[in-house]
């Protein structure tokens, strides 16, 4: 029997959240030979950090709009944190600005996509919504 592998759609976002997520593990694992601060940041950065690709990725599989919807709006969120924990590394000069430039970037590039994607697919609810409404 042949092994068969897990098919994810393939898309600039999917790409974009596992190279992100890449980036993060890369940093925590400098953040993680530093001091407690940096470890106990560095943690919670990972956690955040490599999870808006897991709900992006999970999104793929999602039985409904509603439930992509869910898992985009989480993925939305855990950038949006990750961006607070990113801060709180720069600013208390655990790591210089330029080791966090890309990640920043990257992050506010992220967030945009993903406030796009939520809204596109709100909006294509309203309307399937409304074309059930007239067709009554």
């Amino acid at each position: 029997m042949k092994s068969e592998k897990l098919k994810v759609k393939s898309n600039p976002i999917n790409e974009r959240s596992v190279q992100y997520a890449l980036a993060i593990i890369r940093l925590y694992q400098e953040l993680s030979k530093k001091t407690i601060l940096a470890q106990i940041l560095g943690k919670q950065l990972l956690r955040s950090g490599t999870s808006i690709g897991a709900n992006v990725h999970e999104a793929q599989g999602a039985q409904s709009k509603a439930d992509f919807i869910s898992k985009i709006s989480i993925a939305h969120k855990e950038a949006l944190e990750t961006a607070y924990w990113l801060r709180l590394i720069e600013e208390t000069k655990i790591v210089h600005s330029d080791e966090t430039k890309y990640l920043k970037d990257e992050n506010h590039q992220l967030v945009r996509i993903l406030s796009s994607i939520l809204i596109t697919s709100k909006e294509s609810i309203k309307v399937k919504l409304k074309n059930k409404l007239n067709e009554a």
